[in-house]
Protein backbone atom coordinates (compact mmCIF):
# COMPACT_ATOMS: atom_id res chain seq x y z
CA UNK A 1 0.00 0.00 0.00
CA UNK A 2 2.89 2.38 0.62
CA UNK A 3 3.59 2.60 -3.10
CA UNK A 4 0.42 4.73 -3.48
CA UNK A 5 1.39 7.13 -0.65
CA UNK A 6 2.72 10.02 -2.74
CA UNK A 7 4.31 11.68 0.35
CA UNK A 8 6.94 8.93 0.41
CA UNK A 9 7.79 9.11 -3.31
CA UNK A 10 11.16 10.99 -2.63
CA UNK A 11 12.51 7.94 -0.83
CA UNK A 12 12.69 6.15 -4.14
CA UNK A 13 15.23 8.67 -5.37
CA UNK A 14 17.91 7.25 -3.07
CA UNK A 15 20.64 5.51 -4.91
CA UNK A 16 20.00 2.21 -3.15
CA UNK A 17 16.38 2.16 -4.33
CA UNK A 18 16.85 3.11 -7.99
CA UNK A 19 16.09 -0.42 -9.10
CA UNK A 20 12.73 -0.36 -7.35
CA UNK A 21 11.94 3.03 -8.85
CA UNK A 22 12.56 1.78 -12.37
CA UNK A 23 10.57 -1.36 -11.62
CA UNK A 24 7.64 0.68 -10.32
CA UNK A 25 7.65 3.04 -13.32
CA UNK A 26 7.79 0.08 -15.69
CA UNK A 27 4.86 -1.56 -13.94
CA UNK A 28 2.84 1.66 -14.13
CA UNK A 29 3.56 2.11 -17.84
CA UNK A 30 2.61 -1.48 -18.60
CA UNK A 31 -0.55 -1.14 -16.55
CA UNK A 32 -1.48 2.10 -18.26
CA UNK A 33 -0.88 0.61 -21.71
CA UNK A 34 -3.00 -2.42 -20.86
CA UNK A 35 -5.78 -0.18 -19.58
CA UNK A 36 -5.80 1.85 -22.81
CA UNK A 37 -5.92 -1.28 -24.91
CA UNK A 38 -8.68 -2.73 -22.72
CA UNK A 39 -10.89 0.31 -23.02
CA UNK A 40 -10.25 0.57 -26.75
CA UNK A 41 -11.46 -2.95 -27.42
CA UNK A 42 -14.16 -2.98 -24.76
CA UNK A 43 -15.56 0.26 -26.11
CA UNK A 44 -15.78 -1.35 -29.53
CA UNK A 45 -17.27 -4.65 -28.45
CA UNK A 46 -17.91 -5.50 -24.81
CA UNK A 47 -19.74 -2.30 -23.90
CA UNK A 48 -21.69 -2.06 -27.14
CA UNK A 49 -25.39 -2.19 -26.18
CA UNK A 50 -27.07 -5.43 -27.14
CA UNK A 51 -29.46 -3.58 -29.39
CA UNK A 52 -26.45 -2.29 -31.32
CA UNK A 53 -24.34 -5.45 -31.43
CA UNK A 54 -23.86 -7.15 -34.79
CA UNK A 55 -26.71 -9.44 -35.77
CA UNK A 56 -25.25 -12.60 -37.29
CA UNK A 57 -28.04 -15.13 -37.31
CA UNK A 58 -30.26 -13.89 -40.10
CA UNK A 59 -30.32 -15.21 -43.65
CA UNK A 60 -31.10 -13.35 -46.81
CA UNK A 61 -34.78 -13.39 -47.63
CA UNK A 62 -34.07 -13.61 -51.34
CA UNK A 63 -31.44 -15.76 -53.00
CA UNK A 64 -30.11 -12.89 -55.10
CA UNK A 65 -30.40 -10.22 -52.41
CA UNK A 66 -27.95 -8.91 -49.87
CA UNK A 67 -28.28 -10.11 -46.29
CA UNK A 68 -30.76 -7.97 -44.39
CA UNK A 69 -28.77 -8.64 -41.24
CA UNK A 70 -25.58 -7.21 -42.75
CA UNK A 71 -27.46 -4.09 -43.87
CA UNK A 72 -28.89 -3.62 -40.41
CA UNK A 73 -25.53 -4.29 -38.78
CA UNK A 74 -23.82 -1.70 -40.96
CA UNK A 75 -26.47 0.91 -40.26
CA UNK A 76 -26.30 0.34 -36.53
CA UNK A 77 -22.52 0.43 -36.49
CA UNK A 78 -22.44 3.64 -38.54
CA UNK A 79 -24.73 5.28 -36.02
CA UNK A 80 -22.59 4.17 -33.09
CA UNK A 81 -19.36 5.27 -34.77
CA UNK A 82 -20.80 8.66 -35.66
CA UNK A 83 -21.89 9.12 -32.05
CA UNK A 84 -18.42 8.31 -30.78
CA UNK A 85 -16.89 10.76 -33.20
CA UNK A 86 -19.18 13.51 -31.96
CA UNK A 87 -21.33 13.48 -35.08
CA UNK A 88 -25.05 13.93 -34.64
CA UNK A 89 -27.22 10.88 -35.25
CA UNK A 90 -30.77 11.85 -34.34
CA UNK A 91 -31.79 8.22 -33.91
CA UNK A 92 -28.97 7.07 -31.60
CA UNK A 93 -29.10 8.33 -28.04
CA UNK A 94 -30.78 7.89 -24.69
CA UNK A 95 -33.88 8.90 -22.77
CA UNK A 96 -33.02 11.40 -20.05
CA UNK A 97 -35.01 12.93 -17.21
CA UNK A 98 -37.40 15.71 -18.21
CA UNK A 99 -38.75 17.33 -15.02
CA UNK A 100 -40.88 19.81 -16.98
CA UNK A 101 -43.05 16.98 -18.27
CA UNK A 102 -45.09 16.80 -21.48
CA UNK A 103 -46.00 19.76 -23.69
CA UNK A 104 -49.73 19.07 -23.27
CA UNK A 105 -52.05 17.04 -21.06
CA UNK A 106 -54.86 14.60 -21.64
CA UNK A 107 -57.26 17.37 -20.58
CA UNK A 108 -55.79 20.15 -22.71
CA UNK A 109 -56.00 18.28 -26.02
CA UNK A 110 -59.48 17.30 -27.27
CA UNK A 111 -58.06 15.28 -30.18
CA UNK A 112 -56.85 12.26 -28.18
CA UNK A 113 -58.89 9.17 -29.01
CA UNK A 114 -60.04 7.13 -26.04
CA UNK A 115 -57.70 4.11 -26.48
CA UNK A 116 -54.64 6.40 -26.18
CA UNK A 117 -55.94 8.57 -23.32
CA UNK A 118 -54.22 6.51 -20.65
CA UNK A 119 -54.50 9.00 -17.77
CA UNK A 120 -58.22 9.53 -18.35
CA UNK A 121 -58.66 5.75 -18.55
CA UNK A 122 -57.21 5.37 -15.06
CA UNK A 123 -53.49 4.74 -15.45
CA UNK A 124 -52.15 5.44 -11.94
CA UNK A 125 -48.44 6.02 -12.65
CA UNK A 126 -47.15 9.13 -14.41
CA UNK A 127 -43.38 8.57 -14.45
CA UNK A 128 -43.48 7.69 -18.15
CA UNK A 129 -44.34 11.35 -18.89
CA UNK A 130 -41.06 12.74 -17.55
CA UNK A 131 -38.49 11.64 -20.09
CA UNK A 132 -37.16 13.19 -23.29
CA UNK A 133 -35.04 11.88 -26.16
CA UNK A 134 -31.42 13.06 -26.25
CA UNK A 135 -29.37 12.05 -29.31
CA UNK A 136 -25.68 11.41 -28.83
CA UNK A 137 -23.44 14.12 -30.22
CA UNK A 138 -26.03 16.92 -30.42
CA UNK A 139 -29.03 18.55 -28.82
CA UNK A 140 -32.49 17.98 -30.27
CA UNK A 141 -34.68 21.10 -29.94
CA UNK A 142 -38.16 20.58 -28.58
CA UNK A 143 -41.02 20.79 -31.04
CA UNK A 144 -41.92 24.42 -31.63
CA UNK A 145 -45.58 24.53 -32.61
CA UNK A 146 -45.61 28.19 -33.60
CA UNK A 147 -42.49 27.87 -35.74
CA UNK A 148 -43.82 24.68 -37.35
CA UNK A 149 -47.09 26.32 -38.39
CA UNK A 150 -45.29 29.42 -39.65
CA UNK A 151 -42.91 27.37 -41.78
CA UNK A 152 -45.77 25.20 -43.03
CA UNK A 153 -48.03 28.12 -43.95
CA UNK A 154 -50.10 27.28 -47.06
CA UNK A 155 -48.79 23.70 -47.04
CA UNK A 156 -50.49 20.32 -46.89
CA UNK A 157 -49.36 17.28 -44.91
CA UNK A 158 -50.40 13.61 -45.09
CA UNK A 159 -49.60 10.73 -42.78
CA UNK A 160 -50.19 7.49 -44.65
CA UNK A 161 -50.15 4.06 -43.03
CA UNK A 162 -51.88 2.08 -40.32
CA UNK A 163 -53.14 2.80 -36.79
CA UNK A 164 -49.67 3.91 -35.69
CA UNK A 165 -50.02 6.77 -38.17
CA UNK A 166 -53.41 7.56 -36.65
CA UNK A 167 -51.78 7.50 -33.20
CA UNK A 168 -49.06 9.82 -34.51
CA UNK A 169 -51.37 12.38 -36.12
CA UNK A 170 -53.16 12.81 -32.78
CA UNK A 171 -49.81 13.55 -31.15
CA UNK A 172 -48.88 16.10 -33.81
CA UNK A 173 -52.21 17.91 -33.57
CA UNK A 174 -52.06 17.96 -29.76
CA UNK A 175 -48.72 19.77 -29.98
CA UNK A 176 -50.10 22.28 -32.49
CA UNK A 177 -53.28 22.98 -30.52
CA UNK A 178 -51.26 25.23 -28.20
CA UNK A 179 -51.04 27.71 -31.10
CA UNK A 180 -54.22 27.04 -33.04
CA UNK A 181 -57.04 24.52 -32.80
CA UNK A 182 -57.85 23.02 -36.20
CA UNK A 183 -61.23 22.24 -37.69
CA UNK A 184 -61.95 18.78 -39.06
CA UNK A 185 -63.00 19.38 -42.64
CA UNK A 186 -63.39 15.80 -43.85
CA UNK A 187 -63.69 12.22 -42.71
CA UNK A 188 -64.83 9.07 -44.44
CA UNK A 189 -67.60 6.86 -43.12
CA UNK A 190 -65.30 4.86 -40.83
CA UNK A 191 -63.13 7.84 -39.81
CA UNK A 192 -60.07 6.11 -41.29
CA UNK A 193 -59.37 9.01 -43.61
CA UNK A 194 -59.53 12.41 -41.93
CA UNK A 195 -58.43 15.95 -42.66
CA UNK A 196 -57.94 18.97 -40.40
CA UNK A 197 -57.40 22.60 -41.36
CA UNK A 198 -55.53 25.26 -39.38
CA UNK A 199 -57.29 28.32 -40.75
CA UNK A 200 -54.95 31.06 -39.53
CA UNK A 201 -51.96 29.42 -41.17
CA UNK A 202 -53.78 27.64 -44.01
CA UNK A 203 -52.14 24.35 -43.04
CA UNK A 204 -53.86 21.05 -43.78
CA UNK A 205 -53.03 17.75 -42.07
CA UNK A 206 -54.53 14.48 -43.30
CA UNK A 207 -54.30 10.91 -42.09
CA UNK A 208 -54.98 8.15 -44.62
CA UNK A 209 -55.58 4.57 -43.65
CA UNK A 210 -53.50 2.34 -45.92
CA UNK A 211 -51.80 -0.36 -43.82
CA UNK A 212 -50.26 -2.15 -46.83
CA UNK A 213 -49.77 0.94 -49.05
CA UNK A 214 -51.05 -1.21 -51.91
CA UNK A 215 -54.49 -2.38 -52.94
CA UNK A 216 -55.87 -4.80 -50.35
CA UNK A 217 -59.26 -6.45 -50.05
CA UNK A 218 -60.56 -7.76 -46.76
CA UNK A 219 -63.93 -9.44 -47.10
CA UNK A 220 -66.13 -9.00 -44.04
CA UNK A 221 -69.63 -10.19 -43.21
CA UNK A 222 -72.27 -8.03 -41.57
CA UNK A 223 -70.78 -8.38 -38.06
CA UNK A 224 -67.47 -6.92 -39.20
CA UNK A 225 -65.49 -10.16 -38.87
CA UNK A 226 -63.20 -11.22 -41.68
CA UNK A 227 -64.72 -13.99 -43.73
CA UNK A 228 -61.52 -14.74 -45.63
CA UNK A 229 -57.83 -13.90 -45.76
CA UNK A 230 -56.72 -10.45 -46.79
CA UNK A 231 -55.91 -10.33 -50.50
CA UNK A 232 -53.01 -8.03 -51.33
CA UNK A 233 -52.06 -6.82 -54.81
CA UNK A 234 -48.29 -6.39 -54.60
CA UNK A 235 -48.09 -4.43 -57.87
CA UNK A 236 -50.94 -1.92 -57.42
CA UNK A 237 -50.55 1.01 -55.03
CA UNK A 238 -53.56 1.95 -52.92
CA UNK A 239 -55.77 4.42 -54.76
CA UNK A 240 -56.84 5.98 -51.45
CA UNK A 241 -53.53 7.80 -51.11
CA UNK A 242 -52.07 7.98 -54.62
CA UNK A 243 -55.24 9.71 -55.89
CA UNK A 244 -54.45 12.59 -53.48
CA UNK A 245 -50.68 12.45 -53.73
CA UNK A 246 -50.30 15.54 -55.93
CA UNK A 247 -52.05 17.63 -53.26
CA UNK A 248 -49.46 16.97 -50.56
CA UNK A 249 -46.38 19.09 -49.96
CA UNK A 250 -45.16 16.77 -47.18
CA UNK A 251 -45.90 13.09 -46.80
CA UNK A 252 -44.98 10.78 -43.93
CA UNK A 253 -45.50 7.20 -45.06
CA UNK A 254 -44.88 3.78 -43.53
CA UNK A 255 -45.52 0.09 -43.85
CA UNK A 256 -45.81 -1.97 -40.72
CA UNK A 257 -47.05 -4.93 -38.70
CA UNK A 258 -50.08 -5.57 -40.92
CA UNK A 259 -47.72 -7.32 -43.32
CA UNK A 260 -47.35 -10.08 -40.73
CA UNK A 261 -50.97 -11.14 -41.13
CA UNK A 262 -52.13 -14.15 -43.08
CA UNK A 263 -52.68 -13.01 -46.65
CA UNK A 264 -53.13 -14.09 -50.25
CA UNK A 265 -50.83 -12.33 -52.70
CA UNK A 266 -51.63 -11.15 -56.23
CA UNK A 267 -49.40 -9.96 -59.06
CA UNK A 268 -50.52 -9.20 -62.64
CA UNK A 269 -54.13 -9.94 -61.62
CA UNK A 270 -53.12 -13.50 -60.70
CA UNK A 271 -52.80 -15.16 -57.33
CA UNK A 272 -49.14 -16.09 -56.85
CA UNK A 273 -49.38 -17.63 -53.39
CA UNK A 274 -50.07 -16.82 -49.78
CA UNK A 275 -48.53 -16.43 -46.38
CA UNK A 276 -49.40 -19.09 -43.76
CA UNK A 277 -52.47 -20.40 -45.57
CA UNK A 278 -51.04 -22.81 -48.14
CA UNK A 279 -52.39 -25.91 -46.39
CA UNK A 280 -55.92 -24.56 -46.43
CA UNK A 281 -55.78 -22.90 -49.83
CA UNK A 282 -53.38 -25.25 -51.63
CA UNK A 283 -51.25 -22.27 -52.68
CA UNK A 284 -47.50 -21.72 -52.81
CA UNK A 285 -45.97 -20.23 -49.67
CA UNK A 286 -44.82 -16.63 -50.20
CA UNK A 287 -42.85 -15.03 -47.37
CA UNK A 288 -43.93 -11.75 -45.80
CA UNK A 289 -40.38 -10.56 -46.46
CA UNK A 290 -40.86 -10.97 -50.20
CA UNK A 291 -44.19 -9.13 -50.06
CA UNK A 292 -42.81 -6.28 -47.94
CA UNK A 293 -39.76 -5.79 -50.15
CA UNK A 294 -41.92 -5.86 -53.29
CA UNK A 295 -44.20 -3.13 -51.93
CA UNK A 296 -41.31 -0.89 -50.86
CA UNK A 297 -39.74 -1.13 -54.31
CA UNK A 298 -43.06 -0.27 -55.92
CA UNK A 299 -43.42 2.66 -53.53
CA UNK A 300 -40.02 4.16 -54.34
CA UNK A 301 -40.54 3.59 -58.06
CA UNK A 302 -43.75 5.62 -57.81
CA UNK A 303 -41.92 8.46 -56.05
CA UNK A 304 -39.22 8.38 -58.74
CA UNK A 305 -41.59 8.45 -61.72
CA UNK A 306 -44.26 10.82 -60.42
CA UNK A 307 -44.06 14.38 -61.69
CA UNK A 308 -45.04 15.64 -58.25
CA UNK A 309 -42.02 15.93 -55.92
CA UNK A 310 -43.05 16.53 -52.29
CA UNK A 311 -40.92 16.25 -49.17
CA UNK A 312 -41.15 12.53 -48.30
CA UNK A 313 -40.36 10.86 -45.00
CA UNK A 314 -40.46 7.11 -44.57
CA UNK A 315 -41.11 6.04 -40.97
CA UNK A 316 -39.47 2.80 -39.91
CA UNK A 317 -41.02 -0.27 -38.33
CA UNK A 318 -42.59 0.34 -34.88
CA UNK A 319 -41.51 -1.95 -32.00
CA UNK A 320 -43.96 -3.76 -29.75
CA UNK A 321 -43.32 -4.64 -26.10
CA UNK A 322 -45.55 -7.60 -25.32
CA UNK A 323 -44.20 -9.74 -22.50
CA UNK A 324 -45.42 -13.15 -21.33
CA UNK A 325 -47.46 -13.64 -24.48
CA UNK A 326 -48.96 -11.83 -27.45
CA UNK A 327 -51.95 -9.52 -27.63
CA UNK A 328 -54.34 -12.46 -27.96
CA UNK A 329 -53.00 -14.72 -25.17
CA UNK A 330 -52.27 -12.60 -22.13
CA UNK A 331 -49.27 -10.56 -23.29
CA UNK A 332 -48.76 -7.37 -21.33
CA UNK A 333 -46.50 -4.34 -20.94
CA UNK A 334 -46.52 -3.29 -17.30
CA UNK A 335 -43.10 -1.63 -17.00
CA UNK A 336 -43.07 1.92 -15.66
CA UNK A 337 -39.60 3.10 -16.76
CA UNK A 338 -37.55 3.01 -19.96
CA UNK A 339 -35.20 0.16 -20.72
CA UNK A 340 -31.51 0.77 -20.36
CA UNK A 341 -29.52 0.31 -23.54
CA UNK A 342 -28.95 -3.38 -24.20
CA UNK A 343 -31.66 -4.53 -21.80
CA UNK A 344 -34.05 -5.37 -24.63
CA UNK A 345 -33.23 -6.10 -28.28
CA UNK A 346 -36.63 -6.46 -29.87
CA UNK A 347 -37.69 -9.51 -31.83
CA UNK A 348 -35.83 -11.27 -34.62
CA UNK A 349 -38.72 -10.66 -36.98
CA UNK A 350 -38.75 -6.92 -36.26
CA UNK A 351 -35.03 -6.74 -37.02
CA UNK A 352 -35.55 -8.71 -40.20
CA UNK A 353 -38.32 -6.45 -41.47
CA UNK A 354 -36.44 -3.32 -40.46
CA UNK A 355 -33.39 -4.66 -42.30
CA UNK A 356 -35.46 -4.80 -45.48
CA UNK A 357 -36.58 -1.21 -44.90
CA UNK A 358 -33.02 0.02 -44.46
CA UNK A 359 -31.79 -1.76 -47.55
CA UNK A 360 -34.61 -0.56 -49.80
CA UNK A 361 -34.33 2.98 -48.47
CA UNK A 362 -30.60 2.96 -49.15
CA UNK A 363 -31.18 1.82 -52.74
CA UNK A 364 -34.10 4.17 -53.42
CA UNK A 365 -33.77 6.75 -56.19
CA UNK A 366 -36.54 9.34 -56.16
CA UNK A 367 -35.38 11.70 -58.96
CA UNK A 368 -35.90 15.14 -57.50
CA UNK A 369 -38.03 14.49 -54.45
CA UNK A 370 -36.54 15.01 -51.00
CA UNK A 371 -36.54 11.65 -49.22
CA UNK A 372 -35.69 11.29 -45.51
CA UNK A 373 -35.76 8.34 -43.12
CA UNK A 374 -37.59 8.78 -39.83
CA UNK A 375 -35.99 5.87 -37.98
CA UNK A 376 -37.99 5.62 -34.76
CA UNK A 377 -37.28 1.93 -34.07
CA UNK A 378 -34.33 2.06 -31.69
CA UNK A 379 -35.42 5.07 -29.66
CA UNK A 380 -38.93 3.63 -29.32
CA UNK A 381 -37.53 0.21 -28.43
CA UNK A 382 -36.32 1.66 -25.12
CA UNK A 383 -39.82 2.77 -24.05
CA UNK A 384 -41.88 -0.23 -22.89
CA UNK A 385 -43.47 2.07 -20.34
CA UNK A 386 -45.19 4.30 -22.88
CA UNK A 387 -47.90 1.98 -24.22
CA UNK A 388 -51.59 1.98 -23.41
CA UNK A 389 -51.41 -1.52 -21.94
CA UNK A 390 -54.72 -2.30 -20.18
CA UNK A 391 -55.58 1.42 -20.10
CA UNK A 392 -56.80 1.34 -23.67
CA UNK A 393 -60.23 1.07 -22.03
CA UNK A 394 -61.76 3.14 -19.25
CA UNK A 395 -60.72 1.90 -15.79
CA UNK A 396 -60.14 -1.70 -16.94
CA UNK A 397 -59.79 -3.14 -13.44
CA UNK A 398 -62.98 -1.67 -11.98
CA UNK A 399 -65.78 -4.14 -11.20
CA UNK A 400 -63.97 -7.00 -12.88
CA UNK A 401 -62.91 -10.41 -11.76
CA UNK A 402 -59.28 -9.97 -10.73
CA UNK A 403 -58.41 -13.26 -12.42
CA UNK A 404 -60.06 -12.26 -15.69
CA UNK A 405 -57.84 -11.79 -18.71
CA UNK A 406 -57.54 -8.18 -19.87
CA UNK A 407 -56.37 -7.49 -23.40
CA UNK A 408 -53.36 -5.17 -23.44
CA UNK A 409 -52.14 -2.80 -26.13
CA UNK A 410 -48.34 -2.87 -26.23
CA UNK A 411 -47.99 -1.42 -29.72
CA UNK A 412 -49.81 1.94 -29.66
CA UNK A 413 -48.71 4.80 -27.40
CA UNK A 414 -50.28 6.77 -24.59
CA UNK A 415 -50.92 10.45 -25.30
CA UNK A 416 -49.07 12.37 -24.12
CA UNK A 417 -46.17 9.94 -24.30
CA UNK A 418 -43.00 8.85 -26.11
CA UNK A 419 -44.56 9.19 -29.56
CA UNK A 420 -44.60 12.97 -29.08
CA UNK A 421 -40.84 13.03 -29.53
CA UNK A 422 -41.18 11.66 -33.04
CA UNK A 423 -42.36 15.18 -33.87
CA UNK A 424 -39.14 16.69 -32.51
CA UNK A 425 -37.32 14.50 -35.04
CA UNK A 426 -39.67 15.49 -37.86
CA UNK A 427 -39.16 19.18 -37.23
CA UNK A 428 -35.39 18.75 -37.25
CA UNK A 429 -35.50 16.74 -40.49
CA UNK A 430 -37.76 19.26 -42.18
CA UNK A 431 -35.88 22.37 -41.07
CA UNK A 432 -32.29 21.14 -41.14
CA UNK A 433 -32.20 17.74 -42.79
CA UNK A 434 -30.42 17.42 -46.10
CA UNK A 435 -31.99 15.35 -48.89
CA UNK A 436 -31.03 11.68 -49.09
Amino acid sequence: MWLWNWDRWPLLQRRGNQFFAKLLVSMLLVGFSFRCLFFFFSDSFAFLPLSQQPLRDYQSVENNGASDASVLEAALQNGVENSREGKCDLFTGEWISNPSGPAYTSESCPFIESPQNCIKNGRPDTGYLYWRWKPYGCNLPSFDAEKFLDVMRDKSWALVGDSISRNHVQSLICLLVKVEEPVEVYHDEEFKIRRWHFHSHNVTISVIWSPFLVKAENFRHELGVSSSEIEIHLDILDEKWISQYKNFDYILISGGPWFLRTAIYWENNTIIGCNSCQEKKNLAEISVQYAFRKVLRLLYHFFATSEHKPFIMYRSWPPSHFEYGEWFDGGRCSRTAPYKEGEFMGTDLEHLMRGIELEEFKNAVVNGACLKLLDIYRLSLLRPDGHSGPYRTFRPFDNKNKSASIQNDCLHWCLPGPIDFWNDLIMELVLNGKPK
